[in-house]
């Protein structure tokens, strides 16, 4: 048996049995998990990735909850719209399997660029994805770079499913971009609470004064169904 489903078992099971030791030995899963993603390896970095990711979770669960990564700073000159928080992306196959991720994000643009963290439940930062105008480059914990046209193919390449970033520029701030647009729905404030847009179906909520705190999207492709929620802890 593989030896961090092993580990993911045992620790699982005391959980269950209450044991007093339990968070002593979450935080050294912690620091193997921690291990595991500094790896250099890139042999089956995809899968050692995303095997770790839920590694991480599962240990997070014992810890408490998602750690939501630090601000951005240092990344573009004058104002910035900054959010903070955790994700959950959940996908359904047309066969049935069913994969589920937790994490946190960091998120800070300007306008001109945009700067994103992708962290594992336990904090670690796993991909930096910068968003100019002509490009958009993901940079891996390990230093490697990759560039493609939109940032939204690079957030596959991390998490395994598409996360609608371009979309989210606007929705992260209560707003619906230039895009086709349809079925808008308004709280009675007159935010922004439902629509559709570029095969999303997203629902805004818990406004404060930069925007939602809640985001829900979900889309159905041919082979799968997703669902992504971000929660905003820090503005």
């Amino acid at each position: 048996m593989n030896k961090h489903l092993t580990a993911r078992t045992h620790i699982h099971n005391e959980a269950e049995a209450d044991n007093p030791l339990l968070r002593v030995k979450a935080c050294k899963y912690r620091d193997r998990v921690n291990s595991l993603l500094k790896s250099g390896s890139s042999i089956g970095l995809r899968f050692k990735t995303r095997r770790a990711w839920l590694c991480a979770g599962a240990a997070a669960l014992l810890l408490g909850a998602c750690a939501t990564p630090q601000k951005i700073t240092g990344f573009g000159d004058g104002p910035a719209f900054e959010r903070a928080g955790r994700f959950a992306l959940n996908v359904s196959g047309a066969n049935g399997q069913r994969e589920a991720l937790q994490g946190g994000f960091a998120w800070r643009d300007t306008g001109r660029l945009l700067v994103l963290d992708l962290a594992n439940p336990l904090g670690s930062i796993l991909a930096r994805i910068d968003v100019s105008a002509a490009s958009a480059t993901l940079t891996h914990s390990d230093g490697r770079m990759e560039q493609a046209p939109n940032p939204d193919a690079l957030v596959e390449e991390v998490l395994g499913s598409p996360m609608p970033v371009r979309g989210l520029r606007d929705w992260l701030q209560g707003k619906v971009g230039d895009s086709a647009i349809s079925e808008v729905k308004k709280d009675e404030d007159g935010h922004i609470s439902g629509f559709s847009q570029d095969g999303w179906r997203v629902r805004l909520s818990r406004y404060d004064n930069e925007g939602p705190r809640l985001l829900q999207m979900n889309r159905s492709d041919t082979s799968r169904n997703i669902s992504v929620r971000l929660v905003v802890d820090d503005s």
